[in-house]
């Protein structure tokens, strides 16, 4: 459970994310321009600190790994530049496993608190280890910005400490049913949910949005895979799409089996189905899908896509952006004098600037004020862009 064991060679998991989450293939929508103004970790290169350090808490071998090596890539790739930028301000990112479980991160956020030099964190990636963990970050007062974790209700726990890099579900569910009756023409929507926060949260937003074009709801648990009933149910209701408020370990199969099945519904997972594993794990079942996501595809990132390559060994994923983002601004205030837990708390409620992927300003409840939501699709058995939804 040590930092020390928490760290892995994220090469050695780059074969599985190999292919890129927005992609470039033909027919992909216009995708956002790099702002010129965007910040960048390096920063002026003449930053002066010593024994400061960020963390990744989140999931790095767990369950939906992907989702979290993402955004630790993101992340090491903005404090690897800067620390090239910078070599009178060396900062250290340390790694810690939540392996994204709700009964295991509290455990690891203590070990991370306890850490004095530590005075910013990247995280936690996942709604419901947020849910069980936040109040914690928040006791010690230890700024956390999360890159992806969408339940709207983290925001209303009276957190100081906790901010988010994107726009919530409550930002995505009616985004979603927008795509999904406006762009995908369906009247008849089954929306199917896992176990989670995450998914309970969102599947709630979704049906609220779509209304009586919600014509079926069923569920489902995380590590299931025999999903016939479910299945055969869906086939009964001949919707014209299904929507699936969960992750990519369990949309896979759940995809593949309900292609088994004869089903040609169109298939809507959001954020946390956006990876190259679920194009994996849906075989033919992938060919018919769709995601909605806040996250920013990074088509158009040149600089920001080649460096990740090259430093990271894999292609950037849903989140790398945001990861990037969130793990720049926490340096800016690094760079900026900051060496303690407060200061950079206060740097990141007053920040005001341009990333990557979006604006960045907070509200009281730590919500931004830009939260984009975009749609992508699976093409050549690629994950690619398909325009932005709102």
């Amino acid at each position: 459970m040590l930092a020390a064991a928490a760290s892995l060679a994220l090469g050695a998991c780059a074969a599985r994310d190999n292919s890129s989450s927005s992609g470039t293939a033909t027919g992909s929508a216009a995708a956002p321009s790099q702002a010129a103004n965007a910040a960048n970790p390096a920063g002026d290169g003449k930053a002066v600190c010593s024994g400061v350090s960020l963390a990744y808490a989140g999931t790095i071998n767990g369950a939906s790994a992907a989702l979290g090596q993402n955004i630790l890539r993101g992340a090491d790739l903005a404090v690897k530049q800067h620390n090239q930028a910078n070599p009178n301000c060396q900062v250290t990112l340390k790694q810690f496993d939540t392996q994204g479980k709700p009964d295991q991160a509290p455990g690891i956020v203590t070990q991370v608190v306890s850490e004095a030099d530590i005075i910013g964190v990247v995280g936690l990636p996942f709604s419901g280890e947020s849910k069980a963990a936040g109040n914690l970050f928040n006791q010690a007062g230890l700024v956390t910005i999360s890159p992806s974790a969408t339940n709207p209700a983290l925001a209303d726990n009276g957190w100081k400490t906790f901010f988010r890099g994107m726009g919530n579900d409550a930002v995505q569910g009616p985004a979603a049913a927008k795509f999904l009756t406006d762009t995908l023409k369906a009247n008849k929507v089954c929306v199917i949910q896992d176990d989670s926060d995450y998914g309970t949260g969102l599947a709630s937003q979704v049906s609220q949005a779509l209304g009586a074009k919600a014509t079926c709801q069923d569920k489902v648990k995380t590590g299931q895979t025999d999903f016939s009933a479910v299945v055969n149910k869906i086939a009964t209701e001949s919707p014209d799409a299904v929507f699936y408020a969960g992750y990519y370990p369990e949309a896979g199969p759940f995809a593949q089996q309900l292609n088994d099945k004869g089903v040609t519904a169109k298939f809507v997972g959001p954020d946390g189905v956006k990876d190259p594993e679920f194009v994996k794990g849906a075989g033919s079942g992938a060919n018919n899908a769709y995601f909605t996501c806040p996250c920013v595809p990074e088509d158009n990132f040149k600089d920001f896509t080649a460096a990740f390559k090259s430093t990271e060994g894999a292609d950037p994923g849903t989140y790398s952006p945001e990861g990037y983002d969130v793990t720049t601004i926490m340096l800016k205030g690094i760079d900026s004098g900051i060496k303690d837990r407060a200061g950079l708390l206060n740097f990141v409620k007053n920040y005001d600037g341009q990333g990557l992927t979006k604006k960045f300003k907070w509200n009281d409840k730590g919500e931004l004020s830009d939260t984009p939501v975009w749609s992508y699709r699976v093409e050549n058995g690629k994950i690619v862009n398909n325009g932005q939804i709102s």
